[in-house]
């Protein structure tokens, strides 16, 4: 134990002494403490160029196609076939009118919705961005802060210890002089 008292000692008297030398007539007033920084307003987010997204499928092709009728003229025979199996016809080349249009509507719908999301993921992606910056610059601020409050604790045991060490010599003076003032009156008094 006595060993870490020592130890302390030495540590406090290597302090006193670098007080001492930066402090040789007086020390200073303490320092204010720092103000506190407000954070700017970070600016909106820039948007990039993206790469431009890929074509939709052209649907030309199934869209001049859906009727699916013979170019060129048919004979008697392939005609009288036909009128026999128009029910069968109007049916398919309904259904295939309907199968091009819901086909044109999915290629829109998803045109559409991708469009939605990405500008969503773009805001999202541009608040984040912002706050993330707000964050930055926030630690800055503490860290900032943190330097200044170190720096003014630093001054504050400076200004202390120099205090002390007056005050310890001082009191060195002050007993030095009880010392010889207590010889001289014992010196007056008679031997016995």
């Amino acid at each position: 134990m006595s060993e870490d008292r020592e130890r302390v000692a030495r540590e406090l008297r290597r302090i006193r002494e670098a007080v001492r030398d930066r402090h040789q007539d007086s020390p200073a007033a303490i320092p204010d403490a720092a103000t506190a920084r407000v954070p700017e307003p970070i600016s909106p987010a820039k948007t990039e160029l993206r790469p431009e997204a890929p074509r939709p499928p052209d649907g030309t092709a199934v869209n001049t196609s859906w009727q699916a009728t013979p170019a060129r003229p048919l004979g008697f025979l392939a005609s009288w076939l036909r009128r026999l199996l128009a029910p069968v016809f109007e049916a398919q080349t309904t259904f295939n009118a309907r199968q091009v249009q819901l086909d044109n509507e999915l290629i829109a719908y998803l045109e559409a919705r991708l469009a939605a999301t990405h500008r969503h993921y773009d805001e999202v992606l541009g608040i984040h961005g912002r706050h993330m910056a707000e964050i930055d610059e926030r630690h800055l601020i503490v860290q900032e802060e943190l330097v200044a409050h170190v720096h003014d604790l630093v001054k504050r045991i400076d200004l202390v210890l120099a205090e002390a060490e007056k005050g310890r010599l001082s009191l060195e003076f002050a007993l030095r002089d009880l010392r010889a003032r207590v010889r001289e009156i014992e010196e007056r008094l008679p031997r016995a």
